[in-house]
């Protein structure tokens, strides 16, 4: 392939690592199972950022922030918490190294520290245990707080923004006075998240909860956002926790209720993470490069001049920075690319393989007839337009490519949806065709884990707007209320 990258067809895992390489997304670091994220994979991230903190102060959220070492003592509060995260923690037992005299720096093993420290691979230990002192009765309530920050979970076979040992995310966590409350921000949230993935990372998703198996450690009720990649697996883009009181009895989190008793506070958790720089690159991106919707790419319009004389270049700057002005005004992110050090058609690859959703090409011939050359990364058309009324043209081009992009996503997820109902073509659909598969189960931990082990396929979530359907478990026969979904997921 050109610019270095394997076909989609022919190697999808590499063709994905190449591309988040080649297109300055991200690189391994020299700690083993950490990336360091480059600033144009930075600046997605931070669009994600503000684009989702803004969001979460639109419905009520202040952010805040937390240690990233917390006591080993705080997880043996809550047994299943720290049973779901034993297996993944990085723990810090010395804080001092020394010279040993030979020229070598080790552990000052007299330095050992009282009480191990974990690193944090979530935050609901300390923050709970924070919590304690800002609760006294229910005027202190609501409490709705997110954090931006680094976790840490021990990973032994990474993959760049899909599985890394370190990674960036948000957390949200929220006290609340009634279980009601609770439960109907965990399902706020959701909806948050998933407008977010469908209306600017342009993913469909399918709303649902995980079934006991696949839920969050310490919580009574895991929803989640799932989506489709192209190469027919699923990813969990976003999950919000109903945690019921589990974590305020750990931590003693009581309030005095309006009539005067004393209860326990009830909780939700939530987040996303840079996996969704993951779900962005694979649900959209083809083997040129990377396909980003207008409303996340850093730059949503590239501007290059094709020029021999100093005269031409002169007279395209001129009109260049009349455009540039109109439309940073309408609020499009534009860069015009007139560095003289590279020609215009390795420019042309450049921009492509970074997905910027539209390019603008002009010589000396279209400053003449009044023209400019329009080319669609998601279509990889182009067409010869006027520059008469070009910034409405392109404002109006982005909300189309926005649209497209979502649109032909929503295709491909939509004709991967299969429901069956016998286990040989349950296994028959997950080996020739991926996607989404919808069964019926019987509700066991049981069953779903054998077919865990003999699939390698979960149950991605129970969707939402699923309608309860009787009908008989594809593994063991025995009764079903409503289908679930299957995949093989990263």
């Amino acid at each position: 392939m050109s610019k270095g990258i394997t076909s989609r067809s022919e190697d999808y895992s590499q063709w994905y690592n190449d591309l988040v390489i080649k297109a300055d997304l991200a690189e391994y670091a020299a700690v083993r199972g950490c990336m360091v994220i480059k600033p144009y994979g930075y600046g997605i991230w931070e669009r994600m950022q503000a684009i989702l903190d803004k969001r979460f102060k639109e419905t009520g959220h202040s952010n805040a922030y937390f240690p990233l070492f917390i006591p080993k003592s705080f997880f043996s509060k809550e047994a299943s918490h720290v049973e779901g995260f034993a297996t993944e923690c990085a723990v810090v037992t010395h804080y001092r190294l020394k010279n040993d005299g030979n020229g070598n720096i080790i552990v000052d093993e007299e330095a050992k520290l009282e009480e191990e420290l974990i690193v944090r691979p979530t935050s609901e230990t300390i923050i709970w245990n924070t919590y304690r002192g800002w609760i006294e009765s229910y005027r202190d309530l609501p409490i709705l707080v997110n954090q931006w920050a680094n976790v840490v979970r021990w990973e032994m076979r990474t993959r760049l923004f899909l599985r890394t040992s370190e990674f960036l995310w948000q957390e949200g966590h929220t006290a609340h006075a009634t279980e009601q409350e609770a439960i109907e921000e965990a399902e706020r949230m959701l909806d948050v998240y998933a407008e977010f993935a469908e209306n600017i990372l342009a993913v469909p998703v399918i709303r649902g909860r995980k079934t006991e198996n696949e839920r969050f450690a310490g919580a009574l009720d895991t929803y989640c956002i799932e989506a489709l990649m192209q190469d027919g697996k699923a990813l969990q883009a976003g999950t919000s926790h109903f945690l019921g009181q589990n974590f305020a009895k750990a931590f003693d989190v009581k309030f005095t209720s309006k009539e005067g008793k004393l209860e326990h506070v009830w909780a939700t958790s939530w987040g996303v993470s840079t996996r969704l720089m993951g779900a962005l690159v694979m649900a959209h991106s083809d083997d040129q490069g990377l396909v980003l919707p207008p409303k996340l790419a850093p730059i949503q319009v590239v501007i290059v001049p094709i020029f021999r004389t100093e005269e031409e270049k002169a007279a395209i700057d001129t009109y260049v920075d009349h455009l540039m002005g109109e439309l940073k005004n309408v609020g499009v992110s534009v860069k015009f690319d007139d560095r003289d050090t590279q020609r215009p058609g390795f420019k042309f690859a450049e921009w492509e393989l970074k997905g910027v959703p539209l390019r603008v090409a002009l010589g000396a011939r279209d400053m003449q007839n009044g023209t400019v050359e329009l080319a669609r990364r998601d279509t990889q058309t182009k067409e010869t337009v006027s520059q008469e009324g070009l910034s409405a043209r392109i404002e109006s081009l982005l909300d189309e490519i926005q649209i497209n992009i979502y649109q032909k996503a929503l295709n491909f997820r939509d004709s991967h949806i299969t429901e069956v109902n016998s286990y040989d073509e349950f296994k028959e659909v997950l080996d020739k065709k991926g996607g989404f598969i919808s069964c019926h189960w019987d509700g066991s931990v049981e069953t779903e884990k054998r077919i865990k082990e003999e699939t390698k396929a979960t149950i991605r979530c129970i969707p939402l707007d699923s309608k309860k359907e009787e009908g008989i478990c594809i593994f063991t026969g025995k009764p079903s209320v409503q289908r679930v979904l299957f995949a093989k997921a990263y």
